[in-house]
């Protein structure tokens, strides 16, 4: 299940493969059931948090809830109270798009986001770019002190970046990706040469 195999492409080139585990998760269309699940779970959190936001003036409108939680991050607390944001340079940040009053295209950019990802994710169109999409906003909440679903959004965001070629092929990926030339072409692959003494990786055929 874990054994590690090696082949070389047609310049010789060394080319060291997935052990069976991963090739099944992140390159068999079999494991595609298993990410449908995780796309929907991901993309329905995403979606519904953004019709939610499109929804709400303070949101699609003015921006005035994005600029309420940016000076809750950027506040400095009196001592020995621990301020929110952790680095400061994501606070200086943030100070900027409070200084430019930066919230009424921001929030706007956040709710559009959110029901792309989510969409995305759940129709299986372009699920590697919609995960990271929203791993990156999962990032910016959790550098402004926002924990909450983050962290799981997060580790499963991450996990469909690395099944970006089968997580949406029970969805529309499966007709996208050929149409873009994605998965690109194999190389000819043939077993490497064996490893001179004193070599650690013994050589091995191609599963």
């Amino acid at each position: 299940m874990f054994r590690v195999t090696r082949v070389a492409d047609e310049k010789g080139n060394v080319l060291i493969q997935d052990p069976p585990i991963a090739r099944f998760l992140f390159q068999s269309s079999a494991a595609a059931w298993l990410w449908l699940v995780v796309r929907v779970y991901v993309g329905y959190e995403w979606l519904s948090s953004g019709l939610h936001k499109l929804g709400d003036p303070a949101w699609f409108g003015d921006g005035q809830a994005i600029l309420v939680y940016w000076k809750r991050a950027v506040a400095i607390p009196e001592p020995p109270a621990r301020p929110l944001i952790t680095y400061d340079w994501f606070r200086a940040f943030l100070q900027l798009l409070i200084d430019t009053s930066s919230q009424g295209w921001f929030a706007k950019l956040v709710v559009a986001g959110e029901i792309l990802i989510g969409l995305g994710l759940i129709v299986g169109a372009l699920v590697g770019i919609a995960a990271f999409f929203g791993a990156l906003m999962n990032v910016n909440f959790m550098l402004a002190g926002t924990t909450s679903i983050n962290t799981t959004m997060l580790l499963l965001s991450m996990l469909l970046l690395l099944a970006w070629k089968n997580a949406g092929y029970i969805g529309l990926d499966r007709l996208l990706l050929p149409a873009l030339g994605t998965p690109w072409g194999q190389p000819a692959l043939r077993p490497a040469a064996k490893p001179r003494a004193g070599e650690d990786m013994p050589a091995a055929r191609a599963a």
